[in-house]
């Protein structure tokens, strides 16, 4: 019984974490993270 409700839990844990990572709010932040490595580093020497 107990597994059952701990599987239930799990499951709308993932899928409330898969809909806020494919939300179109987050778009932004995700696609400014993505262009991190590609940035020039010199621009972010002292």
């Amino acid at each position: 019984m107990i597994a059952g409700i701990v599987t239930v839990i799990l499951l709308v844990a993932f899928l409330a974490g898969t809909a806020w990572a494919y939300s179109s709010k987050r778009k932004d932040e995700f696609d400014a993270a993505a262009r991190l490595p590609l940035e020039d580093q010199s621009e972010n020497i002292p």
